[in-house]
């Protein structure tokens, strides 16, 4: 018979309970040459997993090794972890950090320290208001959502748009363009609301459920919303309408495996796949939206690759017991790991901040033959950092011909770079392209100031 994992929390006894055992967190830089481990033990809670995944990958760590343990009523991690250059965490502050958030402070009203800038709602990025969007994708649907909202006096702060089986999912971050604050305005928002309704569906067909945009007014982690988004979106399906084009990675595809383990009651998921930055938090994100408890984990990288195996249960304490259970699993754990992927150039432009910046950037890729595969925007002090997944919209590779052309179009009032070149960049040009790049990721300065 089955039996429960998660009962009913009382706030005021799971309170009392994180005061009589406050959670334990420990940064070793000793034990480990190649890295530094955190340690953390606390009450278990639904969600605690993902709680604390989530912070190490907003400080742009990278989890080489992982052993968790979550079964019973105590929650025992270790991670193994680097930072971007494979170094180990010895920066007093960021130290400082992790032992706040995932500390007894951390805990405070049963929510974990959210990484400032990292939140989808009207107070995580400052004054101003979160627009959702998702839909079929196309070639220029960006340029033709920014431009909108140019024309509308709306400016894009931040935004996050990926990409997968043809489907989109955004979230803007937009103020006024004069006051630099949030829109409340009724009348306002409900124009701007039908106008991106009415680009969303110009590209819908007959069959498809249609596009959708809404005013968020939650907290919840930007990348974890662009997961539910998408999931709830169902991109997960249709993979036999898939082509070469859609996913040009034909050695990437994950091999993801659900087993039974008789003698302890779980079902284990085994995950073997191309390593990469934040892979645990993705497949971490998609089996806690699925409703799935990971009581324990082993989390390794060989070489390129990693290795990644789970023992879960469902929320009401049963196992995958039937073929199709097992069958969504896998095709939801593969979409996970594939949304964050892009194959295509990366794109870093940094210029001034200003009123239709992102409109006049998606318009020059979309006139040069560009389609966004994913994309990144953040605005710091004055200035904005936008970088740019993008790749031949006809499926060729992205010829430096097009990219010379699309740096003197940028001209002087913008930087742009080249982060990576993709395996088809054409030679000798990509031998002279100058690859010097800004690090986009960790703010961490400016967010500890």
């Amino acid at each position: 018979m089955a039996q429960e994992c998660w009962p009913y929390f009382d706030p005021e006894y799971e309170n009392l309970s994180t005061r009589i055992n406050p959670p334990s967190v420990s940064v070793d830089n000793t034990s480990c040459s190649e890295s530094t481990l955190i340690k953390v033990d606390s009450m278990n809670k639904p969600g605690i997993l993902l709680e604390v995944v989530q912070i190490l990958t907003d400080l742009d760590f990278i989890i080489t090794k992982a052993y968790i343990s979550s079964d019973g009523g105590w929650f025992m991690d270790v991670f193994h972890v680097t930072d971007q250059h494979g170094k180990k965490i010895t920066d007093i502050k960021t130290i400082d950090y992790i032992e706040k958030a995932l500390g007894p402070r951390g805990y405070r009203k049963n929510e974990v320290m959210a990484w400032p800038g990292k939140g989808v709602g009207v107070h995580s990025v400052g004054d101003h208001t979160a627009i959702e969007l998702i839909g079929r994708d196309r070639q220029g649907l960006l340029s033709e959502i920014s431009a909108v909202l140019a024309d509308l006096h709306f400016n894009v702060t931040a935004a996050e748009v990926w990409t997968h089986n043809r489907r989109i999912a955004c979230v803007l971050y937009v103020n006024d363009d004069t006051t630099s604050r949030a829109v409340d305005d009724p009348t306002r928002l409900s124009i701007m609301e039908e106008q991106l309704k009415n680009i969303l569906r110009g590209c819908q067909d007959d069959n498809e459920t249609a596009g959708r945009t809404s005013f968020s007014m939650g907290f919840t982690h930007v990348d974890r919303r662009l997961h539910q988004m998408l999931f709830a979106d169902r991109d997960y399906e249709g993979g036999g309408v898939t082509t070469e084009f859609d996913y040009p990675a034909a050695s990437f595809k994950p091999k993801i495996t659900v087993e039974r383990c008789e003698d302890k009651g779980y079902s284990v998921v085994n995950v073997h796949c191309k390593d990469r930055a934040k892979l645990l938090f993705d497949i971490v994100c998609t089996l806690t939206d699925m409703q799935y408890v990971v009581f324990h984990a082993t989390i390794s990288s060989n070489g390129p690759y990693a290795l990644q195996e789970y023992y879960i249960r469902h929320m009401d304490g049963c196992i995958l017991d039937t073929e199709g259970e097992k069958e969504r699993v896998i095709k939801c754990l593969e979409a996970a790991i594939r949304r964050r992927v892009s194959e295509g150039l990366s794109l870093e432009l940094c210029a001034k901040d200003r009123l239709g910046l992102l409109s006049e950037v998606t318009r020059v890729l979309r006139e040069n033959g560009l389609s966004v595969t994913r994309a990144g925007v953040m605005t710091v002090g004055e200035q904005a950092m936008n970088v740019f997944y993008v790749r031949d919209a006809s499926g060729n590779p992205v010829d430096m011909k097009t990219i010379e052309a699309l740096r003197k179009e940028v001209g002087q009032t913008m930087l742009l770079n080249v982060k990576k070149s993709p395996a088809g960049l054409k030679e000798p040009e990509a031998r002279g392209w100058a690859k010097t790049s800004f690090f986009f990721g960790n703010l961490l300065e400016r967010f500890l100031a």
